[in-house]
């Protein structure tokens, strides 16, 4: 066998894999930094007692942690963290794309940096339960007791509800062989190294049922994988089994599919996923596009990325505050991030109840809102949105990558307004001077987005 270019791709995706699965203790970590080789259980020790603890190490957490020893370096702040690095979700399909100068490093993060720069602490650990009354967080290294909690802790899937039949093992063997790559770590390691490793044959990209992490994601990653598949010369179709017929940015990203990768992307409507057969590389779905002669189809792939149903994770049920809707997106208090329920838990990313879009940079700004919000009330002072005019123009701006050689992509930003009750975001896809949604530049500002926001959490 000859060693061409896609051949030292599935190489080097086996060594990255492999490297993703070392991990290394500092001896010289403070204890809450500490590395714990020991197997994940619940210890009754207790680690101690915080001003502020934040559950969750992703966009919104580290946001609110750096902003309160910004404004109060004597502010006693713990992050808890399960992974012991960070992999951002945002920008990741160009790894998929293999977009120039993009690899997993440019992804990957030592939450040292940002703990030494800022001065906060950081739990390793995975969270098991919390007592509001006695204002515990049960983890598996120990207790932690705060006297202000910030919730920030994510997503996670709802294969149980969405695939009834399915057992434990089967959910696994999926979340295995066809993950979802909504969730950092390391089912983006597998998804790419599955592209890396496929022949001619088709990938299948599942669009999730109800509100779900980051909407543009799937369609994005579709572009991405054709641009891969394209550059490889790798003969299939990516085709999108979508539940409704809605497209995020739909517009743009039809008119940049149509015209950079033809006929390669192929999107279905009213499409759900009922089965997959890991064993022969199927997906059952029912074809719902006509109501009165509902259809149970089969097609096969090559790859699979199945991105089951999203809920909140379950950190969000162990508060017991209060929720709606399927999800389990969290009640708030008015406009402010403080959850409705217990006015010591506040709220922020993916779970937050308000109206705005779950991305990393709505994460980054309800984070520094809610920072905010915590230091007046430390203070003895009231809180409100900071501008008179209870608008904030492009609160939200989210980039999405189209296109590879040249590099191109389309964007919508979000401006947030608020009336007392919720903050809603209503979005606008703007076109480029050329009258396409998609340009050079659009491409050059997502990386300067990406770069900027990583200077911001972890500097």
């Amino acid at each position: 066998m000859s060693l061409n270019r896609r051949n030292l791709l599935k190489f080097g995706a086996i060594s990255v894999a492999a490297a993703a699965t070392m991990t290394g203790c500092n001896k010289e970590a403070t204890p809450a930094k500490a590395c714990d080789t020991s197997k994940n259980k619940t210890t009754s020790s207790l680690l101690g007692k915080h001003k502020v603890v934040i559950i969750g190490g992703g966009f919104g957490g580290l946001s609110v942690a750096k902003k309160l020893k910004k404004k109060n370096k004597s502010v006693d702040v713990l992050v808890i963290e399960k992974n012991e690095t960070f992999m951002s979700c945002p920008y990741s399909n160009a790894l998929l794309g293999k977009i120039n100068g993009v690899n997993l490093g440019t992804l990957t993060h030592d939450y040292a940096q940002p703990v030494e720069e800022n001065g906060y602490s950081m739990l390793h650990a995975e969270v098991t339960g919390i007592d509001r009354a006695s204002k515990r967080i049960h983890t598996t290294k120990g207790i932690v007791e705060y006297e202000i909690l910030v919730l920030s802790p994510g997503i996670s899937y709802d294969y149980e509800n969405q695939f009834k039949n399915w057992d434990s093992t089967k959910i696994k063997q999926v979340q295995r062989v066809a993950p979802g790559a909504l969730i950092s770590g390391k089912e983006h390691i597998i998804l790419e190294r599955n592209l890396n490793d496929m022949d001619d044959g088709d990938v299948i990209i599942t669009v999730p049922d109800g509100k779900y992490r980051c909407p543009p994601a799937p369609f994005e990653r579709a572009a991405m994988i054709a641009s891969y598949m394209e550059k490889e010369e790798i003969e299939g179709k990516v085709i999108i089994l979508n539940p409704s017929a809605t497209i995020a940015k739909g517009a743009a990203f039809r008119e940049s599919w149509e015209d950079l990768h033809g006929d390669r992307i192929v999107h279905m409507d009213y499409c759900k996923i009922t089965d997959v057969d890991p064993a022969n590389k199927t997906v059952t779905y029912l074809d719902e596009s006509d109501d009165d002669a509902i259809v149970s189809k089969t097609i096969n792939y090559e790859v699979l990325n199945l991105i089951a149903n999203n809920k909140a994770n379950p950190v969000i049920e162990m508060s017991g505050v209060e929720t709606t809707t399927s999800f389990g997106k969290v009640v708030m208090n008015g406009c402010s991030f403080q959850t409705k329920t217990d006015p010591d838990i506040y709220a922020v990313g993916d779970v937050v109840g308000h109206a705005i879009p779950p991305s990393g940079q709505t994460a980054n700004w309800a984070g520094k809102q809610c920072a905010d919000e915590i230091i007046n009330r430390l203070q003895g002072k009231s809180y409100s949105l900071p501008v008179k005019t209870s608008t904030i123009k492009a609160a939200n701006i989210c980039y999405s990558l189209v296109g590879d050689n040249p590099e191109e992509a389309i964007f919508v930003t979000h401006d947030f307004t608020w009336n007392g009750t919720v903050i809603k975001g209503k979005g606008h896809v703007p076109k480029a001077p050329s009258g396409k949604f998609r340009s050079a530049p659009n491409a050059k500002a997502t990386r300067d987005w990406y770069n900027g926001i990583m200077r911001d959490l972890f500097a």
